[in-house]
This record gives C-alpha cells, sequence and structure tokens, in this order.
C-alpha cells in the first residue's frame, strides 16, 4: 500500500490534469479481483497516528486484493479542503475524500450516498451523534460516514490543582476517572456560574482561564455551546430569527464575566492560543481536545501532570460541548465504489476505531457514542486518567453552532462567527447589549438570503 502527502503545489497539478488517481478495474463485491482504491485523508498531527490508518487500509487490501493508496493531506491552509474542492471541479481524484465540518454539505451534489454503510454500523452500534448527523445527512440521505480520525469535542481542560488551591473546586473528585463513581449532586453543582466564580478567582490569583473569542472554530465551538445550555436559538429549523430573547441576554452575560476574568489576548488567539496559553503554564484551564494536554507531555511535563480533562458547565438548558467531527466522503465518479464502500466500513468498526483512538493518544474520537468505553481514555498518563472525561459522559450533549437552523444556513452562521463577533462587540467594542443583538438579527437575515 502507497502513501503520501500532498504539497499546495500537487493540489492545483491534480487538478489541471483531472487524472493523478484514475481508477484501473472495478471491484466487484465478494470476488477476490484485483483492483485500486485511492483515499484523499487528513493529516493527522500527532506523530505516527497515520501509520494505524495504512495498517487498517493495508490489511483490507491485501484480504479483498485490492491496493489501498492514501494521500495524507494537511489542513494548514485549507489544503484538504482545496484538493476536496478542486477534484469535485474537475470530476475525477480519489475514490474516497475526508471532509471537515460543513465540507459534505458543500459538495453533495457529488457525493455517492451511503445509507446503506451507516445503516449497518447504527444497527451494530447504535444512534450516530447528533451533529454527525446534523452535518453529513442532507434531504434525508446520509453523504459521508462518520470518522474517528481528526474528530473532536472540547471539554475542558483544567489545572486541578490550581482549581483546588484558588478556586476551592476538587475537579478530580467532581469527575473521577470512572462514571459509575459519579455523584450527581457534585456534578451537578458544575454550572456556568461555578465556571465564573472560579474563574474570577483564578484571575485574581494569576492563573486566568484561556478561552479564545477570535473567529475560529475553538472560539466558535465553546461559545455555541454556551448558547445552548441557555436555551438561546439564533435560527430554528423554520427559517425563524429567535436570536431577540431573555435567553440570549443571559448568556451574553455569562460571557461578559468570562472575558473580564481573562487575558486581553483572547480576542486576538487563533486556534493554538489557548493551548499555548495552558502549556505554558500561566493559563489554569481551557476547552479543547486533548492537544495541549498531549504537547505540554514534551514542552512542560509539570503542566501535563496536573491536567484534568472533564465536562464543561451546566445552564438552565443542560451542558453542551461543542463537537467537530470528520467524515469519509465517496465521490459519484469513483469507479470502485462497491470496494469503497466495504472499505469505510472496515475501518469503521470498533475494533478498527480502537486502533485508531490508541494511535492517537486518545485524540480521536468516533461519533457512537457505545464505543466510548475504549480503554485508551482510561490508561494515558499522566495523571492516569486525565481523558478518560474527553468522550462526553454523564448529561454532557454535544452542540454544533449553527443548529437547529437549515445546514446551509448553519455553515453560514458558523463561518462568519456571529456567535463570538457578538460577545467581541458587547464586551471589547463596549456596544449596548440590545444594539448587538440587533446588529446579529440583521446579520442572520443576510444569511437567510443567501
Amino acid at each position: 500500500m502507497g502513501q503520501s502527502r500532498l504539497s499546495r503545489r500537487a493540489v492545483l497539478k491534480t487538478a489541471a490534469l483531472g487524472s493523478a488517481a484514475a481508477i484501473t478495474a472495478p471491484y466487484v463485491s465478494g470476488v477476490y479481483a484485483a483492483g485500486t482504491l485511492s483515499l484523499g485523508c487528513w493529516d493527522h498531527w500527532v506523530p505516527g497516528a497515520n501509520k494505524a490508518l495504512d495498517k487498517l487500509c493495508k490489511e483490507w487490501g491485501d484480504k479483498n486484493k485490492v491496493d489501498v493508496h492514501i494521500d495524507y493531506i494537511t489542513s494548514q491552509g485549507e489544503k484538504d479542503k482545496l484538493t476536496a474542492a478542486a477534484e469535485a471541479q474537475a470530476g475525477t481524484g480519489h475514490d474516497i475524500m475526508s471532509h471537515r465540518d460543513w465540507n459534505i454539505r458543500i459538495h453533495q451534489a457529488m457525493l455517492e450516498p451511503l445509507d446503506d454503510v451507516i445503516a449497518a454500523l447504527i444497527q451494530k452500534y447504535g444512534p450516530i451523534s447528533p451533529v454527525a448527523e446534523y452535518l453529513a445527512k442532507s434531504k434525508g440521505v446520509w453523504l459521508g460516514v462518520p470518522t474517528a480520525v481528526g474528530s473532536q469535542v472540547k471539554p475542558c481542560c483544567s489545572r486541578f490543582d490550581l482549581y483546588k488551591e484558588h478556586a476551592g473546586i476538587d475537579l478530580r473528585d467532581m469527575f473521577p476517572s470512572d462514571e459509575s463513581k459519579w455523584d450527581k449532586a457534585k456534578v451537578d453543582s458544575w454550572t456556568w456560574d461555578a465556571y465564573v466564580t472560579a474563574a474570577q478567582k483564578l484571575h485574581k490569583v494569576g492563573f486566568p482561564v484561556g478561552l479564545p473569542m477570535g473567529q475560529t472554530s475553538d472560539a466558535v465551538d465553546w461559545v455555541g455551546g454556551l448558547f445552548n445550555a441557555y436555551g438561546a436559538v439564533f435560527i430554528d429549523a423554520k427559517d425563524n430569527i429567535k436570536i431577540n430573547s431573555d435567553q440570549t441576554r443571559q448568556a451574553m452575560e455569562v460571557a461578559r464575566k468570562i472575558m473580564e476574568a481573562s487575558p486581553p489576548e483572547v480576542f486576538a488567539w487563533d486556534d493554538a492560543g489557548n493551548n499555548r496559553w495552558l502549556i505554558s503554564g500561566k493559563g489554569s484551564g481551557i476547552m479543547n481536545p486533548p492537544s495541549a494536554w498531549a504537547v505540554a507531555k514534551r514542552d512542560n511535563p509539570k503542566v501535563a501532570e496536573q491536567c484534568w480533562t472533564h465536562p464543561v458547565p451546566r445552564g438552565p438548558n443542560g451542558r453542551f460541548v461543542g463537537q467537530l467531527p470528520q467524515f469519509y466522503g465517496l465521490w459519484k465518479f469513483s469507479k470502485n465504489k462497491a470496494a469503497a464502500k466495504d472499505l469505510l466500513l472496515h475501518i469503521s468498526q470498533k475494533e478498527s476505531v480502537a486502533q485508531l483512538v490508541g494511535a492517537s493518544v486518545g485524540y480521536d474520537l468516533p461519533s457512537f457514542k457505545s464505543m466510548y468505553d475504549l480503554d485508551t481514555w482510561k490508561t494515558v498518563e499522566p495523571p492516569v486518567g486525565t481523558v478518560y472525561a474527553y468522550p462526553p459522559r454523564g448529561d454532557e450533549q454535544t452542540s454544533m453552532f449553527g443548529a437547529p437552523a437549515r445546514s446551509e444556513v448553519g455553515a453560514q452562521m458558523y463561518n462568519q462567527a456571529i456567535d463570538t463577533v457578538m460577545i467581541s462587540k458587547f464586551t471589547q467594542g463596549k456596544e449596548k447589549l440590545d444594539d448587538v443583538i440587533k446588529w446579529a438579527e440583521k446579520e442572520l437575515e443576510g444569511t437567510l438570503r443567501a
């Protein structure tokens, strides 16, 4: 099995030639016929994680006598999305392509229905995350298979030593690395009000929390979860604009208090800003996948040893954590669709997912809750159990800013970061709350017209 990494020049060359990944022979289900399959996959940030996917695809390819070739394409500079766009326009390229966030919606006209693959997985593993369904299902048809690779949620990753010393909260006692030992009263006490109080205390002693307030995904996701926790709806499923509500005002006031207890640079952070804040030792907590902790293990082990991943705070409407799943899509122009579907089923089995999760040190997250019992999250360290609560547990629900609006509308809301811009106007810009809400209403009207 071959593999490579695509540069920007290679992406453009592939689009121009339109034939770099031509398929040589069809696959016939149940027949050991020679053929090829090509995959364009997101290039994992965790060193060595790609090797797990290589192994799984080679095993399947050897068994079925199909030559599987993988190109790993970086998401830096959106090169993976550029590749997908080039292939969709040219009508040729890889058979299977990775798609992040809203990319299934963007390329839906060129994607093969995958209802049969999804039905088999649901029958075996139960329901899929509602966020994954929202992003990958169009007009009742599944156009993408959720993959653990690169998929993430963004719960709290906190310095339990600082929380205990300065805020009087024992996070490991509240969220031990065994859900059966969670005490409901203690878990219920972890609310957004409690978070604000803790943030204020930690800020006072010089160890602020670090929640980004820019226009990148880390910021949009945690803020979207905050609005959901208070029951704030921007646009409902019937195109009604609902943002002018008491729920919106409550969430905005909570955000204001958090920003007052945050370092001022959070408004300029990209998605790496909160990671660097925690790793530096100055930050007491962020909301992120285990990437910051994993880098701290290498660059600042003393910080890593004090990190504990746990659920986000609860609001009046519940506890919502931002989720960003990734998907595999099958292009309509693929000449080996039966083989591609069989491979997608193979790499989506729990046994396969366990290998992917292990290789990513717990970063990769399947969209099936029935797979949250994998050993990796129980065993990685230091300290043991540090990322046990990375998969949503207890009453924590997944959240996608833009829902429940139609996904094409939600995509515009998300990409324009309307939720974080509102808070920036209210806190940094010192605009009146009513004026900010009126501004948002006009922006939302624009998304509906578009």
